[in-house]
């Protein structure tokens, strides 16, 4: 493997790591996609920036701040994955209030076309589509802050939850299979299924794999080819779109809205929530109100990491967590934030001997192992961009991770600069095969660090705590390398018995995470899962249903109070959530318009 050796192979690992970085995590980039006033930023007449609320009245001598507009019949705070459907179905027969803290997708290039997928995620200023965090395990992840969500920032893959999950979790059975139509027909695409993907598909079945159940958005096991949210011109389409199905009469959607707290009248024998109060794009307070009619309610939809955070600043949540912030206890529940999980992910990197087109995720592998394997390739950018300096996370700066600090010098960081500036295009052609825990028994939580929305609670997954995830995950890996061996997959490798020791070395030595390597250790499949874990953003939990909120998402021990998002999730649906997610808005207000008017509403 000619292109692994000499003194190109010296380069692969900082290589690997940029290209990582710059595909898959978190780069120092200032690209703004929403400073500006552009013509199709607001793609919808219902959607406004939070300052068009009516101002509200200077705050009282208690600090609360007047209303301004009329109530609604439901405030959903988040206009994510689950919230754009849930509020484009509510408000076919009520009032809906969508409020989003981030800005639109609409005339963002960097979240709109596939070929820019990694600048929203290298892009870590207050603007960004993307919200960087890393865990307290030392993993970078991210969280999205624009309207659509996750969908918005995402690697495109559509497929269903499968129908033992649907059942698991209680749902109807005939509305999910009305529900996921809906988002289809709308915003969902075939792939082009290029000659990488091909090759991952053929050697997944020849491994075993089977059998190769063709195209479909169905949890099948096996292989297959699935959805997309890239169109054939490698245009992105979010669950913002799915806003076009809105009543506009009766939906008003006002982004860089930060909801605070939800508000609550705590003088009956349960609180019951009336209202939000939420910051506008100018840092002012206004105050929105549901309307006192029966069955008006607030529904939090700020996803795995939102919701939760919100609970616990609007006073719910484990009671001494609160006390430690002095925030009023509205109702105590020990559970807010607990069971967090995130599926692990690890990656090899294959160079390839011939160019590859860009792809995201197409295929993939649904084993009875327990795990997933998908795959990724190409680069979508420039020379220009590749030899950038990409700032903190970069691989200038990451390749020193495996450096005492006291050595970390200024010459050290300029050494990897120009290591990097000398390396040649060619060199970044290759893929990631991808493999991913299905069901993580591992948990962690969420705790506040500040009683701030705008920042970043403290996340702990506590990746391959359970033994049964480590089992996984080596068994993962081995498959990995029977793909790398089949006859398909060789003729982009080359493979030979050194061929995988080389690139579990570049992968560990690639830097992806905080955690402390252990490189030349090839021998410790274990210790490579634990060195060189990453998330795919599928993580989930926080507000679980049975702990947090009942089966039909209503917050316990509270009235007029939902969570409909991922954060009630005990295990992520299927290979990849937001086709599920999407779907669970979706149903999720059908079921609410039936319930307030009875079963016969054609919705």
């Amino acid at each position: 493997m000619a292109f692994l050796g000499g003194g190109l192979g010296v380069y692969c690992a900082a290589i690997l790591f940029f290209f990582f970085t710059v595909l898959l995590t978190f780069c120092q980039v200032v690209i703004s996609g929403v400073e500006y006033e552009h013509p199709a930023q607001y793609l919808y007449p219902f959607i406004a920036p939070a300052s068009s609320f009516s101002s509200p009245s200077p705050p009282s001598t208690n600090g609360h701040v007047q209303g301004g507009d009329s109530a609604f019949d439901y405030i959903i705070v988040g206009g994510g994955t689950a919230g754009c459907p849930l509020a484009a179905t509510l408000s076919q027969n009520y009032s809906v209030l969508l409020l989003e803290r981030g800005g639109t997708p609409f005339a963002n290039s960097n979240v709109s076309f596939l070929q820019n997928f990694h600048i929203t995620l290298a892009d870590i200023s207050s603007t960004s589509a993307s919200q960087m965090f890393i865990s307290t395990d030392g993993v970078f992840n991210s969280r999205a802050r624009v309207l659509g969500g996750g969908t918005c920032i995402n690697a495109g893959f559509y497929s269903r939850a499968s129908s033992r999950y649907v059942k698991r979790v209680g749902w109807d059975a005939e509305l999910v299979n009305e529900s996921f139509p809906w988002i289809e027909k709308q915003i969902v695409h075939r792939p082009p299924f290029r000659s990488w993907q091909r090759a991952i598909r053929d050697s997944l079945v020849e491994v075993g794999i089977s059998p190769f159940n063709g195209f479909t958005y169905d949890h099948l096991y096996g292989t297959k080819v699935g959805g997309t949210i890239f169109d054939r011109f490698g245009r992105r389409h979010t669950a913002a779109e799915l806003l076009a199905s809105a009543n506009p009469e009766n939906l008003r959607v006002l982004v860089h809205a930060t909801v605070q707290k939800i508000e609550f009248d705590t003088t009956g024998k349960r609180p019951r929530a009336v209202g939000v109060t939420f910051k506008d794009e100018k840092g002012k307070i206004h105050r929105a109100m549901i309307s006192k009619r029966a069955h008006s309610e607030v529904i939090v939809s700020s996803g795995a990491i939102g919701s939760p955070q919100l609970l616990m600043l609007s006073g719910i949540g484990p009671k001494h967590e609160l006390d430690k912030f002095n925030i009023p206890v509205v109702l105590d529940n020990e559970f807010v934030g607990k069971g967090m999980s995130d599926n692990p992910l690890n990656t090899i990197f294959v160079p390839s001997n011939k160019p590859v087109k860009m792809s995201l995720i197409e295929t993939v592998g649904i084993t009875k192992l327990g795990v997933y394997i998908e795959a990724s390739c190409g680069f979508g950018q420039s020379t220009e961009s590749i030899h950038r300096n990409h700032g903190i996370a970069s691989a200038e700066i990451g390749q020193l991770s495996t450096i005492p600090p006291k050595q970390r010098t200024h010459e050290a960081i300029q050494a990897f600069q120009k290591r990097k500036r000398d390396l040649p295009y060619e060199v970044f052609q290759g893929g990631f095969i991808l493999e991913k825990i299905a069901k993580p028994l591992s948990t962690g939580h969420i705790s506040l660090k500040n009683t701030n929305i705008e920042d970043n609670p403290s996340i702990t997954f506590n990746y391959f705590s359970h033994p049964d995830d480590l089992a996984r995950c080596v068994a993962g890996i081995r498959l990995v390398e029977k793909i790398l061996r089949s006859k398909r997959f060789t003729n982009y490798t080359q493979y030979d018995k050194e061929t995988m020791k080389k690139l579990l070395n570049m992968s560990v030595e690639a830097n992806v995470n905080l955690i402390p390597k252990h490189t030349n250790n090839t021998s410790s499949l274990e210790q490579f899962c634990k060195d060189t874990v990453i998330t795919i953003w599928h993580y989930h939990g926080g507000c679980q249903v049975g702990k947090v909120v009942s089966p039909d998402y209503r917050v316990l021990g509270v009235h007029r109070l939902r969570v409909i998002d991922g954060s009630t999730f005990h295990d992520s649906p299927g290979t990849n959530p937001q086709a599920t997610v999407m779907m669970m808005g979706r149903y999720m207000g059908v079921n609410i318009l039936r319930e307030r008017l009875g079963r016969a509403a054609g919705v």
